[in-house]
């Protein structure tokens, strides 16, 4: 016979109200009796009915998290950290890939609106081209990412200050013909817009001239894509001293091509990225990148969304994700 709430409860000497709160996580629970109530679940292997707890609160327990392409590390690495942090408030998670496409964004609102999700958290590439627009009837919904506006909860990390360190840096080496990766057409992509920004904005500050050539313009942020566009850039230029790659993932394959057409790093070429995804300690040479915390991302979107669901009429928040610089070998492997 299945546990109930009645069995956990007895086993862990605890009321079954304190067993709901528990497992609903919306009451603060002393840790001990937290800890014993757990244990009585695992022994009786209870199983929440979040069913029956949806039909009494109106809620499913799932919310959904959109992002443009699922097959890039940094996806994997964020969906991993937003599963957990999801889990820890007992909620479950449908997970879609939006393909860019503002069409399917549209689908999944209307699910959420649909109460077949309780909130959306979504990382869509430009607004204008959102199914997120003003003056919508929104459920309750999170932006990740650079995405600039005051519509929905947002949780991000300044691509402009992060840029514009990372190229302040390399300027502090000595690099002069200081080239970016991952460059696109005007109004194609919030993050390759303020990252740009950033770049533009330190190279002004070191003295530099801007070359509109050294913007290294990349559609496809796989490290393939890197590597083709980079291949194309040194058949036409000589290569620059300094590279920023605008994802680690770009940078992998810039590693590739330079060490295959002979280039040093950092010898010749100092190299960084962005994102600092677990891999990059073991690229060759060890990748400097800009450093922030996914799991902070992912649980000040969670508890965000939490918050919209409990209180629909609060004004929109954005909460900005530090950021700092892993100095590896890539860039000389020390601060400057």
């Amino acid at each position: 016979m299945r546990a109930t709430v009645r069995d956990v409860a007895r086993l862990a000497g605890v009321s079954p109200k304190t067993v709901s709160n528990v497992v609903n996580g919306t009451v603060p629970v002393n840790p001990d009796t937290r800890e014993r109530v757990e244990a009585a679940m695992a022994t009786l292997d209870y199983v929440p009915n979040l069913s029956a707890r949806g039909l009494r609160n109106g809620r499913s327990g799932l919310i959904a998290l959109a992002l443009p392409d699922l097959s890039t590390p940094y996806s994997a690495e964020l969906v991993h950290e937003v599963v957990e942090a999801a889990h820890r408030h007992q909620l479950a998670i449908q997970l879609e890939e939006t393909g860019y496409d503002p069409e399917r964004e549209l689908q999944l609102l209307t699910r959420a609106r649909a109460n077949l999700v309780d909130g959306l958290i979504l990382n869509p590439l430009v607004l204008d081209q959102s199914a997120i627009a003003p003056r919508m009837v929104l459920p309750p919904a999170v932006i990740l990412g650079e995405v600039q506006q005051n519509i929905v909860d947002a949780v991000g990390v300044d691509s402009v200050g992060a840029a514009r360190a990372v190229t302040r840096m390399l300027a502090e080496q000595g690099r002069r013909r200081i080239a970016v990766l991952g460059a696109r057409r005007p109004g194609a992509a919030a993050t390759a817009e303020t990252r740009t920004r950033g770049y533009r904005e330190a190279l002004a500050e070191a003295g530099l001239p801007w070359a509109p050539e050294l913007e290294i313009i990349c559609e496809d942020w796989h490290s393939e894509g890197g590597a083709n566009a980079l291949s194309q850039f040194l058949a036409r230029h000589e290569p620059p001293d300094a590279l920023f790659c605008f994802t680690d993932s770009l940078a992998y394959g810039a590693l590739s091509v330079l060490a295959s057409a002979g280039h040093s790093v950092p010898g010749d070429v100092s190299v960084a990225g962005f994102d600092d995804l677990a891999m990059s300690p073991y690229a060759v040479p060890a990748l400097t990148s800009v450093r922030f915390s996914r799991r902070t991302m992912a649980e000040e979107a969670v508890r965000l969304l939490l918050e919209q669901i409990e209180n629909r009429g609060r004004p929109p928040r954005t909460v900005m994700v530090p950021f700092s610089i892993q100095h590896r070998d890539s860039t000389g492997g020390a601060n400057v």
